[in-house]
This record gives C-alpha cells, sequence and structure tokens, in this order.
C-alpha cells in the first residue's frame, strides 16, 4: 500500500517534470524565501500531488519545487505538515519517500525552535546533532516493508557527522554564529510549561520544537544522509518565563533567515 501511494505521487510528478533531484530541502516556519534562490524546472501545489497532505499553517506555502540550487539538483518542500494538525507520522514522512523515489541521497531539514540551553539566543542558528522524541509516535510503527528499509534501522550517528562538521566550518568562513545542539520533539501545538522547559533541559536537549524527527526517522529507514538546522525564535528559560508572541516569534525567524540561507546555499554547493 505504501509503496503504491507512493508510486502515484511520483508519477504525478513526473507527468510535470522529468527533472532528477540529488538533494531534498524541507523549509520549515519562516525559512521559505529559500525557494526564491532555487532555479526551478517545476513548482507544483502539494494538492496536485496525490497522498500529500495540505498546510494548515500560514507560514507553510505548500510547493515541491524542484529545480537547482548553488549548481545543484534539488527538490524543495516549501512547507511541512506537523502532528498538530491532525496528520499521522505516515501522512507527515510521506514526502520524503517521495523525494527519496525521485532520486536524492541527502535530505537538509529546517525548523523554528525554542531555546531550552540558557547559553543561546533568540535569532541565532542552531545545526542539529541528535535529537529526542518526546512524543510517543513514529511513522516506522506497523508492517515493514523491507524493500523501503530495515524493520530496525539504527539511529546512531542519524545526523551525519561529517555533514555538521561541514555546516559549523561553513557558518565560521561566513561569520556565522551557530550552535550545535540536541533538538526534542513534542507534539503541539501548544508551547511547553515552565516544568516542562526545565524537564527537557534536564534531559539533554538544547532546543524544542513540533517536527523535523519523524522526517528524519523516515529519511534513515530510507538510508538517506540528513543534515538539520533550526532558527532558534524564543527561548524557554524557566525562571524568566514570559508568554510568547506569535507574530515576534515569526518576525525573529524572518530576521534570522538570511543566516540560515546563506548557510544552506553553501553547504549545498560543498556537499
Amino acid at each position: 500500500m505504501l509503496k503504491q501511494q507512493i508510486a502515484q505521487s511520483v508519477q504525478a510528478i513526473r507527468t510535470k517534470t522529468g527533472f532528477r533531484p540529488e538533494l531534498g530541502i524541507i523549509l520549515g516556519t519562516g525559512l521559505g524565501k529559500l525557494a526564491q534562490d532555487v532555479k526551478a524546472d517545476a513548482a507544483i501545489p502539494y494538492e496536485e500531488i496525490p497522498h500529500f497532505p495540505v498546510p494548515t499553517v500560514e507560514s507553510h506555502r505548500g510547493r515541491l519545487i524542484l529545480g537547482t540550487l548553488n549548481g545543484r539538483a534539488v527538490v524543495v518542500m516549501q512547507g511541512r505538515f506537523h502532528f498538530y494538525e491532525g496528520y499521522d507520522p505516515q501522512q507527515i514522512t510521506h514526502p520524503v519517500r517521495v523525494m527519496k523515489e525521485l532520486g536524492i541521497h541527502t535530505l537538509i531539514v529546517s525548523n523554528a525552535a525554542g531555546g531550552v540551553n540558557p547559553q543561546f539566543r533568540a535569532g541565532e542558528v542552531a545545526v542539529i546533532t541528535d535529537h529526542i522524541n518526546l512524543t510517543g509516535q513514529n511513522p516506522l510503527r506497523g508492517p515493514n516493508d523491507d524493500s523501503l528499509g530495515p524493520r530496525f534501522p539504527d539511529m546512531c550517528d542519524c545526523y551525519e557527522p561529517a555533514l555538521v562538521r561541514l555546516a559549523l566550518d561553513t557558518a565560521l568562513k561566513l561569520g556565522i554564529r551557530l550552535h550545535p545542539a540536541v533538538y526534542a520533539w513534542v507534539t503541539g501545538p501548544n508551547l511547553e510549561t515552565g516544568a516542562e522547559y526545565r524537564y527537557i533541559r534536564t534531559i539533554g536537549a538544547d532546543i524544542v520544537g513540533m517536527s523535523t524527527v519523524p522526517e528524519v526517522i523516515v529519511a534513515r529507514h530510507a538510508g538517506l544522509r540528513v543534515l538539520g538546522f533550526s532558527v532558534i525564535t524564543d527561548m524557554g528559560l524557566p525562571d524568566a518565563m514570559r508568554p510568547v508572541d506569535l507574530p515576534e516569534v515569526l518576525k525573529t525567524a524572518a530576521l534570522a533567515e538570511p543566516k540560515l540561507t546563506a548557510i544552506v546555499n553553501e553547504v549545498v554547493r560543498l556537499i
């Protein structure tokens, strides 16, 4: 069933373009403008691709763009899906399976996250080195199709260390502060309580958000290399709590966007 759905999605895309990407990029909240740097061969609304969910979040546009970025063949998801929107993990990760079938070998994921490490600041950028799944959800639950990946995929170095080093070196050359960080996945859509922020920090996370981990699990199941970035849009410090203002979060993401765009553009060239 899953393979049939993947094939139907790919077939729909192939009716619009024969472009074959080597890198996949998922753009998160407030980070959609990187798509403007892509010399597009095709831009396909998700509504036109069978089995693709449709984003319900205002900051996620909902297009699959195939083209070149810094001379490399890419497929870009301009907008992603979240568990809190009502989609299950298999639906959320379906596009990763499709991008794999289209030909990618590496997936770059990005998101907006809250900082729980007091050494971080809103408006800075982090490269994800590991993650913690706090949701109890897993996109691999259920029967396994061995042709798509192993029953028990190993998550050691799920964010490839060589790519993390490349990102850190690139940021250093560009003069951009880039934090190595552990990302914690929560379901949302509510933000965390002070006690939850303290717990998340205590168990070893630096940042927390509502996406990314299911896509990374499926990417590793499919044998893809993974590199992940977060824009830190607000700080969740339990001893200095204040209400989060969504317009302020989006504003912070927009101000940080040029930093991440510069890093990703250069990393794409060097991978």
